[in-house]
């Protein structure tokens, strides 16, 4: 996953991640070591500034 520069840190993705693998400080950061890129994030994101890949 790769969170783009527009993310606003609202933190929706936080709520959706079951692995708890994303924190926001000011935007998104998703910690790679508990992420297994299901995809959740991106589907929730309302302005879709979570990307799969790296």
């Amino acid at each position: 996953m790769k969170v783009l520069d527009k993310c606003v840190g609202c933190g929706i993705c936080v709520v959706f991640c079951k692995r708890r693998a994303i924190r926001t400080y000011g935007r998104a950061i998703i910690d790679k070591d508990k992420c297994n890129n299901c995809g959740i994030c991106v589907k929730y994101c309302p302005i879709n500034a979570i990307v799969l890949g790296e």
